[in-house]
């Protein structure tokens, strides 16, 4: 009898017997331009901390003009957690809890505001969905409806990475993954300020920030000082994106602001990520 040990089940293949570490042997599968999986998505990620802790003289207008923009847009919107997350963290140092414990902790605070949001935007058939199901059911999903709530926290929890006490991943680092991951047309960020500044406005000196029109993502890692409205995170992680190019970072208490964005106007501050125009 013939010994087929050696041939059967054998699919051949340059990358057998080798790490997919190695840069030669997985760029040219690695080194082109994804396929777009829902390019006529738009996201909107929603600040916990600055729009929805601000209960409903911020929310509901915010939930109006959503509301407004479904005939126009199809959405993935995604909230952030607010002050309860800080709590959360504050309790978990204390207990000496590792931030991989503390991740899914604050992440459940910021499906917490998901619920809120999407119940109020329910009589439109908008409702919140799960990790899981947007990582598999979103496109079915937005056919039945013109926009999909969840949670903007990336679902990393027990394997957050251990370099830091808190997240390093938050809301605005998990908005933009699943905006670059999806394909989507593009990622708006809806804060309480009116951009990004070259320091903190609310800061003793504010006075003399000056809103950042525009700006990359490697310019703020590099030269700017003092808070943020973006998680620090989401610099680094823009560097690596795929599909998205820029990023808008809107005031969402000023009407309109929204609106006027996914139509594509210049109303707050466009960060320009690491990917080229194809």
């Amino acid at each position: 009898m013939a010994d087929t040990t050696n041939t059967i089940k054998h699919v051949a293949s340059p990358l057998a017997r080798q790490t997919l570490l190695d840069g030669d042997l997985t760029r040219p599968v690695a080194g082109v331009r994804p396929i777009r999986l829902l390019p006529w998505l738009q996201v909107v990620k929603i600040g916990g901390r600055s729009i929805m802790d601000r209960g409903a003289d911020a929310i509901l207008p915010i939930v109006d003009e959503l509301r407004k923009l479904l005939p126009e847009h199809r959405l993935l919107i995604l909230t952030g957690a607010g002050i309860r997350a800080r709590h959360l963290y504050s309790v978990g140092l204390d207990l000496g809890l590792p931030v991989g414990s503390l991740a899914p902790l604050a992440a459940s605070e910021a499906g917490q505001n998901g619920h809120i949001l999407a119940s109020l935007l329910a009589p439109e058939g908008v409702s919140y969905i799960e990790h899981p199901t947007i990582a598999t059911q979103l496109a079915i999903h937005l056919s039945a409806a013109r926009a999909v709530v969840g949670s903007a926290f990336p679902p990393y929890h027990h394997h957050e990475f251990p370099g830091s006490r808190i997240p390093i991943h938050r809301a605005d680092t998990g908005a933009f993954l699943l905006a670059d991951a999806l394909g989507a047309a593009g990622l708006t960020i809806i804060e309480d300020v009116d951009g990004v500044y070259t320091a903190d406005p609310r800061a003793p000196g504010g006075e003399r920030a000056q809103l950042l029109r525009e700006t990359s993502a490697a310019d703020l890692a590099a030269n700017h000082r003092g808070t943020l409205p973006l998680d620090p995170a989401l610099l680094e992680v823009m560097a690596t994106a795929r599909h998205i190019e820029r990023v808008q970072v809107v005031n969402g208490l000023v009407p309109g602001r929204l609106t006027a964005a996914l139509r594509g106007e210049h109303v707050g501050t466009i960060v320009h990520t690491g990917v080229r125009p194809a």
